[in-house]
Parts: C-alpha cells; structure tokens; sequence
C-alpha cells in the first residue's frame, strides 16, 4: 500500500534541484537539470517515476555486476546489520572482513596477500599513493615520492586520486598536487600516426615512460599508477605487451607499479582480476572497489604485496602506517561483498562473461557500419563508441554527439554514459544474449537517428 505521507514526485525533483549537490554538476546550470528519478530496478532494468524501464547500460557506475534485486544481498546486509553493525577497525576485527580479506589474497595474483579495505575506489588509490610514500620514507628516500600517471586515465576524486588522473579535458577549478606527478600522453593506438603499426605505437609509449623516468631521475620516482584498461577515458585498451613491458620498466628502476582495477576487478573481463590474466602481470599493488559488492555497499580494497610489506616492515623503530577511515572494513559492506563473491561462483558468472564476450564485441564491432562512427573499441563487458564529425571546432561540436546519442537512446529505453563526444556501457554481467541483442538492436536504431540529425 503507498505510504500517503511520502513526498510526491513532484517535491523530490524540486528537493534534489533545491538541496542536492550532484556529483560533476556544471556550475552554470545544476539547478535546472533535470535528473531522472529512479524508482526501481531488477536484474539489467531499471524504471523511473513514470514507469518507463531502461537497461542499465553502464550497471549503475561500472559496478552492478550481479544486476538489481537480488534477495540473497539484501538478507546478508540485514543479517550483519542486526549481527553486528559496526566495529572499529582501530581495535577489533570481524568475521566478515577478515574472511573478505583472505578471500581476495586468495584470488588475487602472486604475493598481493594484503588487503587494506577502504570506503570505496578513491580511498583505495589514495591509501595506494600513500603507501608509495610511506615505503620510500621508511627506506631512507624521501626524494622518492614522483606518480607517473596517464593522460585519459580516471583514479578518483579525492586529492591525491584526482591529482593522478588525467582527463585532461575536464575543466576543474580544484587545486591538485601538481609537484607530485607527471603524466605521460595518450597511449590509446586509434589515435596513432597514419601507416605506423600498432606494434611500433607500443614501443614508442613504453619508451614515453622509459624517458620520462630518465628524464624527472629514477631516484626522485616512486611510483607508475596504470588502469589495465583506461575506462573513464573512453575504454582506452593499450597495445598488447605494454603492462609488461611497463611493469618491468619500473622494476628496472626500483618504481612501484599500482594496478587501479576500480573498474576491470571482479569480473568485468571474465576473471576476479585482469591484471595476471588478461594483461600477464603481477603489480605490487592492485586497487579495487565497484564490482567487489556490485554496488549493494560502498567498499573499497588496497591490496598490498609481500614485498612491500617486508620493506616497510622492521624492528627499528615503532612507526605506524596510519592511514584509515572510520568505515574501513565495514563488517556491513564486508558482508555484502561475502555474498557477491558466492553469487559469482554459485551462478558461475566469471564463465558466463567470458562465454557472452565474443557474443556481446561482434555486436560492438558492427556499430563500425555507420558514418558518425570513428572507432569502436572494448574487452570483455566493456564498450566504447567513438564518434567521427566533419565539425572539428572544439570541445562543444565534440559534446553534441554525444548528447544526441545519450538522448536518442534513453528515449528508447537504455542508459548509456556519454563522454565528450563518446558513450561507454559496461552492463550487469548478468546480461544474457537476448539482452544483449536488445541493447545493441536499440543503439543501432539510435545511431541511425543521430546520422540523419548530424547530417552526415
């Protein structure tokens, strides 16, 4: 029966207009944009206040890897909740977390056997960024402290992450740590010169890092922070061969190499991790959050390797690692991702991703038929449509696109994530192949009206 004393429609939209502040809301217009208000959603389905369904196209933030509804979550929140809602993780531990902890070093590649739990993907990079730091301090360096990071590459929005993120056309009027990172160009092979091979493009942004290094001196670099796959930049995939060949750059020269898996972590390409086993590497640290609850909780995980924690280790003197949240290892969020890991091994879904890929990147690749379409690109349940206009005038000619293929596909019913002149998804992985058809079918038909309207 409805609760006759919930506020109407009408009074949420003028609430959130009112006394909402979104996340990357444009200054000169926030109060008047119009967000859809979301009522419910169910498996890839999402519905709004007047009953229209969308597939979710982006799952949520990158994260809904299990899809919506899902009974077994919501008896596991409650169940801890009324169990044990809260410890501090300053003098106590829980079961939920400590059994999460070991499940993940399980998982995770080679000696990253220590997990750090955050309130999700940010804190995560953060508490990474800071442990570059605290290992070189401890170790005598204190020059060490230089990130290279990545232009189109996205880590977050607290300081230190958004100080290593390089989407360099986001006009930001926030200060970031300029004196601490570097970044290096573009590595996405689309935009290579005509008639190079995507082999020497690689060699040429391995040798980017090379020189850079040599360049800022190997002793003032602490650390190299890489997403395997570049998602919030346009689902940018490197050319094969360059993590490994990055990674042991960085060994080379004593550099840590953070792995930021906020995004490709817990089943996005197939496997609990991409880094070993899509990309053939072993980091010394490896961030992750998003899909390790499937959004039902905020959660996030630094996983830490035996190396590092032997050299910031030592009897010398009682120095703490004093880096933590209030909610670190929430026994509530621990429980949540408990029952996410169960989900993808009861229902096979790490089988399941990469069984629909090949399925799911046949459909992406045939977007290629249309004239507005530059380059499409994506890796497991990843995807990214480029636009290509005639109109090469600067950043809102680029935006247009975008827009026009954002609006042109919710009036039919799926949610993408536009970007500048872009529109990534990255859907529940639940998602069967009559699902997949019906997205791929409405983008299609969208990608057609946008064609007609751009006059191309």
């Amino acid at each position: 029966m409805p609760d006759s004393n919930a506020p109407s429609i009408e009074t949420l939209n003028e609430w959130n207009r009112t006394n909402q502040l979104p996340p990357w809301a444009s200054m000169n217009s926030w109060r008047e944009e119009a967000y859809p208000m979301l009522t419910e959603a169910q498996g890839i389905y999402m519905w709004d206040d007047a009953g229209k369904r969308f597939i979710d196209g982006p799952g949520g933030m990158w994260c809904v890897q299990i899809g919506y509804g899902r009974a077994e979550m919501a008896k596991a929140i409650s169940d801890q909740v009324m169990k044990l809602p809260y410890n501090s993780p300053w003098s106590s531990a829980s079961e939920p977390s400590t059994v999460l902890a070991h499940k993940i070093a399980e998982r995770a590649p080679g000696d990253l056997n220590n997990v750090f739990f955050t309130t999700g993907g940010s804190t995560a990079v953060d508490t990474a960024l800071r442990m570059v730091h605290f290992m070189n301090n401890r170790l005598g360096r204190p020059e060490k402290k230089m990130m290279i990071a990545r232009e189109k590459g996205y880590h977050g929005s607290t300081y230190l992450a958004a100080s290593v993120t390089g989407k360099e056309r986001d006009k930001t009027s926030f200060d970031v740590a300029h004196d601490l990172v570097r970044f290096l160009p573009d590595v996405n092979p689309y935009i290579r010169p005509e008639g190079m091979s995507v082999e020497a493009w690689c060699d040429a942004k391995v040798n980017d890092l090379e020189q850079l290094i040599l360049e800022l001196g190997p002793e003032n670099v602490g650390g190299f922070i890489a997403e395997p796959i570049l998602c919030s930049g346009g689902v940018i995939i490197p050319p094969e061969g360059y993590h490994r060949r990055t990674l042991e750059i960085c060994r080379k020269h004593d550099i840590l190499y953070i792995s930021d898996e906020v995004v490709t972590g817990f089943g996005r390409l197939g496997h609990w991790f991409a880094s070993e086993a899509v990309f053939d590497i072993v980091p010394d640290m490896i961030t992750c959050a998003k899909g390790l609850t499937s959004g039902y909780q905020a959660l996030g995980a630094c996983i830490i390797s035996d190396r590092i924690m032997e050299r910031i280790t030592g009897p010398d003197e009682n120095v703490m690692f004093s880096n933590g949240y209030t909610y670190s290892a929430h026994p509530v969020s621990c429980a949540a991702a408990l029952k996410n890991m169960d989900i993808f091994e009861d229902e096979g879904i790490l089988e399941h991703v990469r069984e629909i890929t090949p399925y799911f990147q046949e459909r992406l690749q045939a977007l290629t038929k249309f004239s507005i379409v530059g380059d499409v690109r994506g890796m497991g349940l990843l995807g990214c449509i480029e636009g290509k206009l005639e109109d090469t005038s600067g950043l809102a000619a680029d935006k247009k696109l975008g827009a026009l293929l954002d609006a042109a596909c919710e009036r039919r019913g799926l949610l993408v994530r536009p970007l500048i002149n872009m529109a990534v998804f990255s859907p529940p992985l639940i998602i069967t192949r009559a699902q997949i058809d019906e997205m791929f079918d409405i983008l299609e038909d969208a990608l057609e009206e946008v064609t007609e309207a751009m006059g191309a």
